[in-house]
């Protein structure tokens, strides 16, 4: 059976049943978060979890939500599609409210199955792919734009440079594989197609043969569809064989993560973003933010993935605070679709009944020669 013909019998399974009973043994809501906090990718899901437990602990420090204290249970996946699934099972069985922050798509997609038939709400992955969006799934909403948003700006902003030589370098996964898609589908309207491919293994820097094969090609630009170590690899290597175009990122790669591994050779690589601006107070958002994380002091620091946690963590309490005192997952889910056109200081978000992705905002930052990001 294809993927998309099962997910789409799961969903029409899941909107004849009623939402399972969770019942609160203690005044206290208890979400799991399967992420990479080991690994060549790790820094992605430590982020996201720092920035979301900013926002959680200030919650609680406050009283919590009608009564509830917020607990964020964090699993490690390592990145790798199997223990997520593994995560996600015992998740599941301990009977979690909802499940939060996932971090990859490549590790969604392999709880997607369990998410679907259990119908636990499944809220904020950090991911952009396509394949979490389409299908709709009642129980699942996204924050971020998606990399069909992310791409289609970069392809934009190149061409309007006149740059039409635009490789791609991805990881050789459904993650790649979604940023491929975004690139080559922003393209074909311009009767373009990537000037050449190269691939990497998730969680490896063996970036070698994909220097080889895209530089080659002589492209103008490349746009990398992977995480801040294996694109860092591919930036010095690609540098080393002589290439002196562009690199394009999507937000995924970890900002802050591929500005510390580059260092001094992270100077005019630009990235997609999918957040407000975290490192200056310019939008009502980004004050909060930053006030929120000084104030949390230890290793918060101020970055584009810990504001994602950050943003998920605020949404994910305003639909709570909307589901009542005693809330069940099925009140929670449309206590969400209720959360439309708010504007959390600069960053709006809009859900709808049809519609769980919250934002489509995009905007480019670029990194510096001192280590820095800006816009």
């Amino acid at each position: 059976m294809k993927r998309r013909t099962l997910i789409q019998n799961l969903l029409t399974g899941s909107a004849a049943l009623a939402l399972p009973a969770f019942a609160q043994s203690e005044r206290r809501i208890v979400l799991g978060q399967s992420a990479a906090f080991t690994g060549p990718a790790a820094q992605l899901g430590i982020q996201m979890n720092r920035g979301a437990r900013v926002y959680f602990d200030a919650v609680n420090a406050s009283g919590g939500v009608n009564g509830h204290t917020i607990e964020l249970r964090s699993l490690d996946d390592g990145y790798e599609p199997d223990r997520c699934k593994a995560n996600t099972e015992k998740f599941i069985k301990d009977n979690v409210f909802a499940l939060f922050g996932y971090v990859g798509t490549p590790t969604c997609l392999a709880a997607l199955p369990l998410v679907l038939e259990s119908r636990i709400p499944f809220f904020g992955p950090f991911t952009g792919a396509e394949s979490l969006r389409d299908p709709f799934a009642k129980n699942i909403f996204h924050i971020r734009a998606s990399y069909y948003d992310e791409t289609a700006l970069i392809v934009k902003q190149l061409t309007s440079l006149n740059m039409k030589k635009i490789a791609v370098f991805h990881q050789n996964d459904a993650y790649g594989k979604a940023g491929l898609d975004g690139v080559t589908r922003a393209l074909k309207p311009l009767n373009l197609t990537p000037a050449a491919l190269g691939t990497v293994e998730r969680n490896s820097v063996d970036v070698a043969k994909a220097v080889r094969d895209i530089i080659a090609a002589h492209p103008e630009a490349i746009v990398q569809i992977g995480a801040y170590k294996a694109c860092a690899a591919f930036i010095r290597e690609a540098r080393k064989a002589g290439y002196g175009g562009q690199f394009y990122n999507v937000s995924f790669v970890g900002t802050q993560a591929l500005a510390d591994e580059l260092g001094k050779e992270g100077h005019g690589i630009v990235i997609s973003q999918v957040m407000p601006f975290p490192f200056s107070t310019t939008t009502p958002i980004s004050r909060e933010y930053l006030d929120a994380v000084a104030k949390a002091g230890g290793d918060a620091k101020p970055n584009y993935s810990s504001m994602e946690g950050y943003v998920a963590a605020k949404v994910f309490v305003e639909g709570l605070k909307r589901a009542g005192r005693n809330p069940s997952r099925e009140q929670l889910i449309s206590s969400l679709e209720s959360v439309q056109n708010n504007n959390l200081g600069g960053f709006h978000v809009n859900f709808g009944s049809r519609d769980h992705v919250a934002s489509h905002f995009v905007e480019v930052s670029m990194l510096t020669e001192d280590g820095k990001v800006r816009r």
